[in-house]
């Protein structure tokens, strides 16, 4: 019993201390995601609101080479400008098969292409079509010869049709566009300026797709940008992916 009591104090000290409990880290709250999923009339929507005062909108086409981006993963994700993130980004409207705007297209304050009058087939010829745009701490949506009217000095500008909503009401000939039904995604503004973009996760009709606007989001003014057989959105937050095809020109939203 003497032996085992001195090799007991001669243990090193370091294998008699008690170990602390650990001390949790503290992390800040995630910030809430701008895009938020949204049910309307029975379909499903994600639906994406912001402030322009807390957030930076750009539209993009070509890189600084002239070559395009095409996807949305291609997109830079900081604003080179404000050094903020990129939250997510969508179709900004229709295009050429060289992948350039159709109708007016402005990036940077600079006008890339001319706003379009001219009558013919498709979406972006059902009249009246319209532009989406901001100027300065203005966003807005116009139908086309208001805008053209009003002449902004936009920032960025792109336009595309059909409208979804004008002053609070349905593109007149919406009547006759509830049997079409394909994902869509379109863009409006709020009476107190927020820029409210949705995208369909399920083929809708044109009259449901503005519905959702006029009703559900309170936009008197809305934009219809593209569609097709896949929503065209890149929110990596909500492991959203980029497209598979080739597109033209890009929003995207940076905040954070």
């Amino acid at each position: 019993m003497q032996r085992l009591r001195a090799l007991a104090v001669a243990l090193p000290l370091a294998s008699l201390t008690v170990p602390q409990p650990a001390v949790a880290q503290a992390t800040a709250p995630a910030k809430p995601s701008p895009c938020i999923a949204r049910t309307h009339e029975g379909a499903r929507y994600t639906v994406c609101t912001v402030r322009i005062d807390r957030a930076t909108i750009r539209l993009a086409h070509a890189r600084a080479d002239g070559s395009p981006y095409a996807t949305l993963a291609s997109l830079p994700k900081t604003d080179a400008t404000t050094k903020r993130p990129l939250l997510f980004a969508l179709n900004a409207g229709m295009f050429h098969p060289d992948l350039r705007p159709v109708g007016l297209y402005v990036e940077g304050g600079k006008q890339f292409m001319k706003a379009s009058t001219a009558s013919g087939p498709g979406n972006f010829h059902l009249k009246p079509n319209g532009v989406f745009f901001i100027a300065g701490a203005r966003a807005g949506v116009l139908e086309t010869g208001s805008y053209l009217r009003a002449r902004p000095k936009a920032d960025i500008a792109t336009q595309s049709g059909p409208m979804l909503v004008i002053d609070g009401k349905l593109h007149p000939k919406f009547v006759r566009a509830e049997a079409s039904r394909k994902m869509r995604n379109g863009v409006g503004v709020t009476a107190q300026g927020e820029v409210v973009f949705a995208i369909s996760d399920e083929p809708v009709s044109f009259a449901a797709f503005g519905r959702l606007f006029r009703d559900a989001l309170a936009c008197p003014n809305a934009l219809f940008l593209d569609g097709g057989s896949v929503p065209t959105l890149y929110a990596p937050a909500l492991g959203r992916g980029s497209n598979i095809l080739p597109m033209g020109p890009m929003l995207a939203v940076y905040g954070g």
